[in-house]
């Protein structure tokens, strides 16, 4: 039976040239980072080579990146980190972030640490802009956390928009940008943005990496204690390997973005195309459009009845691999908070289908996939 995989949005297959780059560091380079001596220094060398990469990927500075275990870990240093270091008393954001950040700005407002404005979105997953000017002219100085695109929706934030609102108002801007970077050209020194973090299998390279950016003069006290390692940001020997991957899989996504993003397109608008005609009643979450949505994302509703018709489950029993929301959740048997933010029906709830794009897919696995879904949703209607 043939897979196709088509879960991206959850991890990236990691490209086999990553692989090749990380080797050396695994089975030929031992030593410490942290050592003064000659082994010591190559790999301390290869790990300072990766964050010049990754800064130039992105229009910073080498200084402002540091390595952490991935984008969960980014996100809670930045929030948490921000609120203790300059005392913040408000945070601004959504109920349809990540649990990454959603989660830690609950355990500070919880604790009594904080406020939270959490501001509202249209069915496409949208905020109103005029609606976090209000929040922040009643709360100036807050901390503001609002990522790039939305993991399940693929909804797109204009973060240069927000990043000036937030500047009027003195506020610390925090983007989660996991489900952008690599496949969207940033400047970041031409962006008010305080805090950026980002997850190194989210674009091809290996699980267990990331990078929190910390915009220069920002200073923010480490999340882990126990070591001087990334300059007293993060206790904890580094993994040369995965550092080494997590640049070389960046710099690749950012040689290629152009050609790599028009694939991209093609697959979700063939897509699209395709459900509209094949399945009449076909509805789509989020926004759909360049410029409003990223290339990756297709969150798609089938005509069901009011039952659970356990796509997802037959799905898989022929070979495709889909989400119903983020991965994060998969277990937790309660349905998309996205979802449910958007004002998603209870069939929605059960039965939507997140669809995320990669570059191995192909047209082909597109069609295959639409027709697998088609007789899925045919016997499901003619049950009813």
């Amino acid at each position: 039976m043939r897979r196709v995989y088509l879960d991206n949005a959850a991890s990236t297959p990691m490209d086999p040239e990553v692989l090749e780059q990380m080797l050396p560091y695994f089975c030929e380079y031992g030593g410490n980072p942290s050592s003064t001596h000659a082994h010591g220094r190559r790999l301390r060398n290869a790990i300072e080579e990766a964050r010049r990469t990754v800064a130039q990927c992105l229009g910073a500075a080498p200084g402002e990146i540091y390595f952490t275990s991935g984008g969960t870990e980014a996100d809670n240093t930045a929030i948490c980190g921000a609120v203790q270091a300059y005392g913040l008393q408000h945070i601004v954001t959504t109920r349809i972030e990540h649990h990454a950040v959603t989660h830690p700005v609950e355990h500070l407002e919880a604790a009594g640490k904080v406020s939270v404005t959490w501001l509202g979105v249209d069915r496409h997953g949208n905020i109103s802009l005029d609606e976090l000017r209000e929040a922040l002219a009643s709360h100036p100085r807050s901390l503001v956390s609002l990522m790039h695109a939305n993991n399940e929706l693929g909804t797109l934030y204009d973060i240069a928009a927000i990043g000036e609102i937030c500047k009027q108002y003195d506020a610390l801007f925090h983007s989660d940008t996991v489900q952008t970077m690599g496949q969207f050209a940033f400047d970041l020194s031409a962006l008010h943005v305080h805090f950026v973090t980002a997850s190194a299998h989210k674009f091809y390279g290996p699980k267990g990496t990331g990078f929190l950016y910390i915009r220069k003069g920002v200073k923010i006290p480490p999340l882990i204690a126990g070591g001087g390692q990334e300059r007293n940001m993060r206790a904890g020997t580094e993994n040369p390997a995965l550092i080494t991957g997590l640049a070389f899989a960046l710099d690749k996504c950012c040689r290629t973005l152009e050609a790599k993003n028009e694939k991209l397109w093609g697959l979700k608008t063939h897509m699209m195309r395709r459900l509209q005609e094949t399945l009449p009643g076909v509805t789509f979450n989020g926004e759909t459009a360049p410029g409003r949505s990223i290339p990756t994302v297709l969150s798609v509703s089938p005509p069901c009845n009011d039952a659970d018709c356990m796509l997802l489950f037959n799905l898989d029993l022929v070979g495709i691999s889909v989400s119903g929301g983020s991965a994060c959740n998969a277990g937790a048997h309660i349905g998309s908070h996205v979802l449910r933010e958007i004002g998603a029906s209870d069939s929605t709830l059960r039965n939507a289908i997140r669809f995320s794009f990669g570059m191995q897919n192909t047209l082909e696995e597109i069609d295959y996939v639409i027709s697998q879904l088609q007789t899925q949703v045919s016997a499901m209607l003619a049950e009813a």
